[in-house]
């Protein structure tokens, strides 16, 4: 019989059944393989792990590695394929595996788990074949396919899990009773699908779901996975909404080249460095407040762990890491003391036969990235049950302790900071940060930028005959109409003071920003016609004193737009020229119909 004929036909076949499973395991063996794709830090660019992604069921006749083990589990084969596939993808990735320190995320067919013939311990053989520990593979449960709540399920998961297995829950939001496998199984890490990553950019309603799950999982200290980014406006709105990894082809295609394998992926970082810096520096302040206390090991004894308390007796709990060094959690004082007073207690637990191991008294603790923002991680230590510290981490291994206290304390310096280098009035970012972004846009010759100069027209005369509340209004509401506008991923607003105000927009072109502009205008002039009586509105003007002292005709409150188109490549000027051509075409702009100019460095572009 032909191998494909085996591939579409083997449940109808008379042939003796042994001999067709042979003959499609053999085939399987054979001709699947699998490329790689990379799961990455957002923030540094740190691979995280490879996803394996199989290749070669073509060749068996099935259109897809789905269909493909929808045969086999009709087949009764799902356990036997199951451990043939595992064993190729980790024989392939072992040495990038070791070179990069990375995990291995192979999907795991629910259904298997229901099998009797699945041994889960084969696993832990395969990979010690290889020479890798338990720490280097995650398994991915797909809710695709429902997950039973059986005894079997659950003697399984526990399994693994004693034994520091990772597990993931893929393509979450698309499948069978996502929300009940977040609660029963509580995965150590969860992979939003593409479809809602798929257009994140502009899509508002998907940000509103993408960063509910988000907090939610940071809540239950679940780590998040954005598949399927593609694009540079995915990527941002991700990290802006809290992933704390990606994958996708932004950032590299799934490849069957092991040796293209890296430790790093520069995409990450050189798009992070396009991003405007951070003043306030929550990563500075956080490690100014980090406690360096002793970890255990999974592997150590409970003799390691008796003597690392009595050796530190101010310590309450200490951090116990894996074999790649990310913690999975805290040993507390307070769990172990009823054993270490009872009279036969101590002696029990350091028996190799019949004593509980470290893994017994393992408590989950809140873990985040030395970059995540101080308020996420409150936000996440809030909902917690426990008193845990905080297990902050670095590139994925093990970085300090961070005490609640000791959180409180970086926020409060944080807003201080900030609160200096922020408008009073309209609490967006003030000249420091302004000048701060500028210097970012003169470093970054990769991108096209666009700086925006607004400026309230006959602001004055308005401020005098309304008063300075109505003026203080004023500011507040094209502030407002500005977020509104102009809101885009990467977009820097800011407050020069007064009725000066400041925007910058990447990667858009420049008849997309005029446009915008021409919206904000737009919108501004029509909001404030309500701050004046119907009169007023009627006659197009107000009187108030002019410059000389006598009183004069002023046009109603609108506003002139200044455009610098900042093309990629050298830069042509320095940010003192940028002010200067800023200053000459505000003045074109509140003489030009539209109350708009623009100036491209090296031509000057006045609009009408």
């Amino acid at each position: 019989m032909p191998l494909q004929r085996v591939g579409t036909e083997l449940h109808r076949d008379a042939r003796p059944r042994y001999t067709e499973e042979a003959e499609l395991a053999a085939g399987i063996a054979r001709h699947i393989t699998y490329a790689y794709q990379p799961i990455v830090c957002i923030r540094s660019g740190r691979c995280f792990g490879f996803e394996a992604l199989a290749r070669g069921y073509e060749r068996l006749g099935f259109a897809s590695v789905g269909t493909l083990l929808d045969h086999v589990h009709r087949a009764g084969m799902l356990p036997q394929v199951d451990m043939i596939l595992q064993e190729k993808a980790i024989s392939l990735a072992a040495d990038s595996l070791k070179r990069t320190h990375a995990r291995l995320f192979f999907n795991l067919d629910n259904r298997v788990l229901q099998s009797a013939d699945y041994l889960p311990h084969r696993t832990s053989e395969i990979l010690a074949d290889h020479g890798l520990d338990p720490a280097a593979l995650c398994l991915e449960i797909s809710e695709r396919h429902a997950v039973p709540d059986a005894v079997r399920v659950s003697e399984i998961m526990r399994f693994y899990r004693h034994h520091a297995y990772l597990f993931a829950l893929d393509d979450f939001g698309t499948g069978f009773s996502g929300l009940q496998l977040l609660y029963d199984h509580h995965p150590d890490i969860l992979k939003i699908d593409r479809f809602f990553v798929n257009g994140i950019g502009d899509d508002e309603r998907k940000r509103l779901f993408v960063s509910t799950i988000v907090n939610l999982a940071h809540i239950l200290g679940v780590t998040v996975v954005a598949e399927g980014v593609e694009t540079e406006a995915e990527f941002r709105a991700c990290k802006q909404i809290g992933c704390d990894l990606v994958q996708g082809y932004y950032v590299a295609r799934p490849t069957t080249d092991i040796s293209a394998l890296d430790e790093y992926y520069p995409i990450v970082t050189e798009t992070n460095r396009r991003e405007r810096r951070e003043r306030p520096g929550d990563q500075r302040l956080m490690r100014d407040e980090l406690v360096c206390l002793p970890t255990l090991s999974l592997s150590d004894s409970m003799a390691t762990v008796f003597e690392t308390f009595r050796s530190n007796v101010n310590c309450g709990f200490f951090p116990v890491l894996d074999a790649r060094r990310y913690p999975v959690g805290v040993v507390r004082e307070c769990d172990i003391k009823p054993y270490i007073y009872s009279p036969f207690g101590k002696e029990l637990l350091q028996n190799k036969v019949s004593g509980r191991s470290l893994r017994h008294f393992i408590s989950t603790a809140t873990a985040c990235d030395v970059n995540t923002d101080a308020e996420m991680i409150l936000a996440m230590y809030a909902h917690t049950t426990e008193t845990a510290p905080i297990l902050v981490t670095e590139n994925f291994r093990y970085l300090g302790v961070l005490r609640p206290e000791s959180l409180l304390k970086v926020i409060n310096e944080k807003n201080l900071m900030t609160a200096r280098d922020q408008n009073p009035l309209t609490r967006l970012p003030g000249n420091n940060p302004i000048g701060d972004y500028l210097a970012e846009v003169l470093d970054d010759e990769d991108s096209d930028y666009a700086l925006i100069y607004f400026d309230l027209d006959h602001f004055k005369p308005f401020n005098d005959a309304l008063g300075f509340r109505q003026g203080d209004r004023a500011i507040l509401m094209f502030a407002d109409v500005m977020r509104v506008k102009l809101n885009r991923p990467a977009m820097f607003l800011g407050h020069i003071g007064g009725d000066d105000f400041f925007a910058g927009l990447r990667g858009l072109a420049i008849e997309q920003t005029e446009a915008l502009v021409l919206e904000v205008l737009k919108a501004f002039r029509t909001n404030i016609e309500s701050f004046y009586d119907a009169p007023t509105r009627v006659q197009g003007f107000i009187i108030a004193q002019g410059r000389d002292g006598e009183p004069a005709q002023f046009p109603l409150l609108s506003c002139s737009a200044a455009i610098v188109e900042i093309p990629a490549g050298p830069r042509q000027g320095s940010l003192d020229h940028i002010v200067s051509v800023i200053a000459d075409i505000k003045k074109a702009a509140k003489a030009s119909p539209n109350h708009l100019s623009r100036h491209r460095l090296g031509a000057c572009l006045y609009g009408g």
